[in-house]
């Protein structure tokens, strides 16, 4: 494996959920306080000695997070054909920051979505 550079952030919402085809108590509606870390990798470096800027990352990953934030999951469209699982919220936020950091120089490797101090689901991307 060649050289690379990792950067990651951490950072949190709060939401409310249930899960489907669930036998438990997490089939009733309840509430998480997630923790979300997003891991980037890279070979090279920019202009100014960085892989990427953590504050352009926190913003991008914000961005996404405020659309999630004190919201319901299971009504927001992807998690309707989804179960809002800790797995599949790590996929979500994954596949759109893909959309932003996907070049040649930099990928996003991972997202975690930590639903407790003790638990949680990564999404490696293809």
């Amino acid at each position: 494996m060649p050289p690379f550079y990792e950067v990651k952030i951490i950072t949190s919402f709060a939401a409310a959920h249930n899960l489907r085809n669930f036998k438990g108590k997490c089939e009733n509606v309840h509430g998480h306080n997630w923790k979300i870390e997003v891991v980037l990798r890279g070979s090279r470096l920019n202009e100014s000695d960085l892989l990427v800027d953590f504050a352009e990352v926190k913003q991008e990953t914000n961005r996404i997070l405020d659309e999630l934030d004190h919201k319901y999951l299971n009504d927001i469209t992807f998690f309707q054909e989804n179960n809002p699982s800790s797995e599949n919220i790590a996929r979500y936020i994954f596949e759109r920051l893909s959309t932003r950091f996907g070049d040649a120089g930099i990928k996003i490797y991972s997202v975690s979505a930590w639903e407790s101090d003790n638990a949680c689901a990564t999404y490696y991307g293809g």
